[in-house]
């Protein structure tokens, strides 16, 4: 699978190779933060075959949470691009809705931190739910 995209203004881009990991939607706290209320749709990618291919995003991480979760971003538009998450090393969570082709994203395989999910959230009929992530 090949995947490109890149945030709003085009002023970053990004490619990933390689066979997805999952296909995810978070409810996490941090993800409402950054999604503006709902969950996160993503898919996970091995980060060797993930390359910036234009622009470098900024990076963010969270100094008060014991294993955060760096996320980036386009610093002209805001556009959250990619989670890099510890316990995942190796791996990068790419935002479903900076794909060029969003149609790759057929729909979440899991919800995780479902824990965090609020009334007005959604989880597709059939999707494995976690209350944390799965094992965790």
């Amino acid at each position: 699978m090949k995947l490109e995209g890149g945030c709003y203004c085009g002023a970053v881009r990004y490619s990933a190779e390689g066979e997805a990991l999952f296909k995810g939607q978070c409810f996490c706290r941090e993800c409402q933060y950054g999604s503006g209320g709902d969950s996160n749709l993503v898919i996970g990618m091995p980060g060797d075959g993930f390359a910036w291919a234009k622009g470098k995003p900024k990076a963010f991480q969270r100094s008060d949470l014991e294993s955060p979760v760096i996320r980036e971003f386009c610093a002209e538009c805001g556009t959250q691009l990619v989670s890099r998450p510890p316990a995942l090393a190796g791996a990068v969570l790419i935002k479903v809705g900076t794909l060029d082709d969003r149609s790759a994203f057929p729909g979440p395989d899991m919800a995780i931190y479902t824990c965090d999910a609020q009334p007005y959230h959604r989880i597709p009929e059939g999707v494995a739910t976690f209350e944390k992530t799965p094992g965790g």
